[in-house]
């Protein structure tokens, strides 16, 4: 089979099965779990072939003759003919160096896919993790319910009794469902999760097809496409369940809202990041990534053209490329919550546990890392090659990624939501990789990446899982006779407990998963990819070193904090007591990626490693990894010393995290759900703080979000209505009085002078009727008096005049 036709058939079905969904389904479930998912495995199927070739011809020619395939998509005629002058460089042009006129000769936008190492990566991980992701979603989404509000005027209340035990008005309708008025003095009821289930089977496909698309793209352009088309989706599915709201917490965000946050936060980022696509299509007269990071000539124009002009800023040393390179970074700043535009990827925990699976694993972050991955040669321009030091950009990439993985981590370790400390976790683990790429550890972000989406895909599961069964144990005790209250929270970990006896493969899965996040030295393949991390970061950058192990200690102890507040210890409520196992199709994925979350590593060993080094990595060049992805690049990365101290570090925050989470809530684990946290005994006001997020949403609404609205209802009110509708409303009057106007002349004199002259003729007409007698003597005797008349008439006016 022609690989080029199987590179443009692997986003296909994912994107087919959204329209045949949306159009045909007609909410049927069972149609839409089988064409989401058979399209999906299609995928696989595809991807897999595909990884084979890949593998059977190798890194090393593959990266210098990826296989590509490209189509004529918008003409726009030569632009610049081959030989002709390229435009003049910027002032400040080293050596006279410009970009070369073959570079920028085009004659329209093509669009096309391409396999390479890099992306050979992703087609193995992306349908992997996002095939699991739609099995589990199938079971997931299929029970469910959830509170929403009822509408004013709908008769939900036939009965009126006061319920003690929840403490609220309790009532139900002519169909036995249970609704309530909450403190907030809300009129609320249950509804049914799974009842656009169809719906949410396509938006997924369509959401898995972007990332498709995108990791296939040959060019920038392309890859854009499918990045705003993980926007919308991302947008579409945390907002999903578009009519929650939370009982009692009439404040708390609800899941239409983070989905405008996450549009929104993203959007920005991306506005910023096409402008970077703009400048660097204008500049290089292509978007395509042979034409452009491979091309050695257009990358030392970009790096010899400084930028800016102005002396006052040109001692920073940016060149054109790297100011490019931080624009196109911004892009990923949004899209992998970085810091500062981070706050959308907690909330969206608001969203279904599938679409959170499918956010930070499958799709939309890796999207993030993939970017920088895919533009390092644009991003480390001016590094290496006898130059010390890292380069301005390189500089800011590695400063953000570094305090974004400690800074995350440091949140991580107060929060109660299951998911939301994956949610930090998972803001964290992107900032070893942004910090990664920073230091020019290219082939151990691309490993990380890999690792990271299969574990993460696993503990996010792995918590829905938890999150379904502590919700049916809750319906459980509630027709055993046992009372919650309705803001009961499945998701919140006090609430868990004794769940490793009780959802034995969810618990042990999850504790695999979570040693891989932790990196648990040897056996898992998280402590593969961060070990590469940081044995990087301690050659190239010791202060990151530093920061990033800290923020690793912090992971095993949020980890193991979270592990044991969950599955260990005696169930501190009914629900965690009557929760039970949640069925093949949301356990098989678990297991699946469990196997992944251990074996994956050992592609990845150091060759140096004792023992397993020379067992994985028999080649001294490097690991089976870096000897394929490597060569990726124009220059394969060479492959640094194993360093001791690098090593037993990792050893040591791993190890020593787990430990003192597991001594701190495993050997003494909460009561209660109302038992003060010890971490919370030990910080005080610093728990506070971590527990708020550094009360940064509580920042952004008062600096932006407010002087928005404010500036919004401002323009409302003096703009909109004071100038524009009075404005509008003053032309209307105007026409209107001109139409009044209008509308007498054409009464008084128009239609007045018809009528009295129909008037006229009318009361002439009865005057004369009285003249018509009908006797013929009388008609006889007036037409001879008129012939008299007129005879008489005639004489006069012949002789006698």
């Amino acid at each position: 089979m022609n690989i080029e036709i199987l590179l443009w058939l692997i986003p296909l079905p994912p994107l087919l099965a959204f329209f045949i969904i949306m159009l045909f389904s007609r909410g049927n479930k069972v149609f839409a779990d089988v064409v989401s998912i058979g399209a999906m495995v299609g995928t696989w199927v595809l991807s897999l072939i595909v990884l084979f070739t890949a593998l059977g011809i190798g890194g090393s020619e593959l990266g210098k003759h990826p296989i590509e395939s490209s189509i004529e998509w918008l003409p726009i005629g030569e632009m610049l003919s081959t030989g002709e002058a390229a435009p003049e460089p910027a002032e400040g042009t080293e050596e006279g160096r410009e970009i070369p006129a073959n570079a920028v000769t085009e004659e329209g936008f093509r669009m096309g896919v391409i396999l390479d190492p890099l992306n050979t990566v992703l087609i193995f991980f992306v349908p992997l993790t996002a095939t699991m992701i739609f099995i589990y979603a199938s079971g997931y989404m299929g029970t469910g319910h959830y509170w929403t509000l009822v509408l004013e005027g709908e008769d939900h209340h036939d009965a009126d009794q006061h319920d003690e035990d929840h403490d609220v008005e309790a009532h139900h309708d002519d169909h036995g469902h249970h609704t309530v008025v909450d403190d907030a003095g809300r009129t609320i009821a249950h509804t049914d999760a799974t009842k656009w289930k169809a719906r949410f089977m396509g938006i997924i496909s369509l959401f898995a097809g972007g990332m498709l698309l995108l990791t296939m793209a040959d060019n920038l352009l392309l890859l854009f496409m499918g990045w705003e088309i993980m926007g919308l989706c991302s947008y579409l599915l945390i907002g999903f369940w578009n009519d929650r709201i939370y009982p009692n917490e009439p404040g708390r965000i609800t899941p239409p809202f983070a989905g405008i946050k996450a549009f929104m936060t993203t959007r920005a980022a991306d506005v910023v990041m096409l402008i970077g696509i703009a400048w660097l299509y204008s500049v290089t007269g292509t978007l395509s990534y042979r034409e452009i990071l491979y091309n050695e000539e257009v990358l030392h124009a970009l790096e010899a053209m400084a930028f800016p002009a102005n002396p006052l800023l040109a001692p920073l040393g940016l060149s054109i490329g790297g100011a490019i390179a931080l624009l196109l970074f911004t892009g990923t700043v949004g899209k992998s919550a970085q810091f500062p535009l981070h706050t959308w990827l907690p909330d969206a925990m608001e969203g279904p546990t599938p679409v959170s699976a499918m956010i930070h694993a499958a799709t939309m972050v890796s999207a993030g890392i993939y970017l920088l991955l895919r533009f390092f040669p644009l991003i480390s321009l001016g590094w290496g090659h006898g130059v010390e030091g890292f380069p301005l950009q390189m500089q800011i990439i590695a400063g953000v990624g570094a305090f974004t993985a400690l800074f995350a981590a440091t949140i991580a370790i107060a929060q109660n939501d299951i998911k939301k400390v994956l949610a930090y976790s998972t803001i964290s683990q992107l900032g070893f990789m942004v910090a990664a790429v920073g230091i020019g550890a290219y082939i151990a972000a691309a490993f990380h990446l890999m690792t990271h989406a299969v574990f993460k895909a696993l503990l996010f599961m792995g918590s829905g899982s938890v999150i379904h069964a502590v919700e049916h144990g809750a319906e459980h005790a509630e027709h055993h006779g046992h009372h919650l209250p309705i803001d009961f929270d499945p998701q919140d970990m006090r609430n868990m407990g004794g769940l490793l006896t009780r959802l034995p493969i969810t618990a042990w899965t999850f504790i695999i998963g979570g040693a891989a996040l932790s990196g648990f030295p040897f056996i898992t393949a998280g402590f593969w990819s961060k070990d590469e991390i940081l044995l990087d970061a301690w050659h190239e950058a010791p202060i990151v070193f530093w920061v990033l192990a800290i923020a690793a200690f912090l992971t095993a102890f949020y980890t193991a904090r979270q592990i044991a507040m969950t599955f260990l210890g005696e169930p501190r409520t009914v629900a965690a007591e009557e929760a039970g196992p949640t069925g093949f199709r949301m356990e098989f994925p678990l297991i699946v990626l469990a196997v992944g979350a251990v074996l994956l590593g050992y592609i990845g060993v150091h060759p140096e490693m004792p023992v397993f080094g020379p067992i994985f990595s028999p080649d001294p060049e490097g690991s089976p990894f870096k000897l394929f992805v490597g060569k990726t690049l124009l220059e394969s990365p060479e492959l640094l010393a194993l360093e001791a101290p690098s090593v037993i570090t990792s050893i040591i925050v791993a190890l020593g995290g787990l430990a003192v989470g597991l001594l701190v809530y495993g050997l003494r684990p909460l009561q209660s759900p109302d038992s003060t946290d010890p971490l919370k005994r030990l910080l005080g006001p610093v728990h506070t703080l971590l527990a708020n997020k550094y009360y940064m949403d509580e920042l952004y609404d008062a600096v932006f979000v407010r002087p928005a609205q404010a500036i919004a209802v401002f323009i409302f009110l003096v703009l909109d209505r004071g100038i524009i509708d009075n404005l509008i409303h003053s032309i209307a009057r105007f026409t209107e009085w001109v139409g009044f106007r209008n509308k007498d002349f054409d009464t008084e004199i128009i239609n007045g002078f018809g009528d009295r002259f129909a008037r006229s003729v009318a009361q002439t007409g009865q005057q004369l009727k009285y003249s018509q007698t009908g006797r013929i003597q009388q008609y006889l005797v007036v037409v001879a008096t008129g012939v008299i008349l007129l005879f008489g008439v005639f004489l006069y006016t012949i002789f006698l005049r």
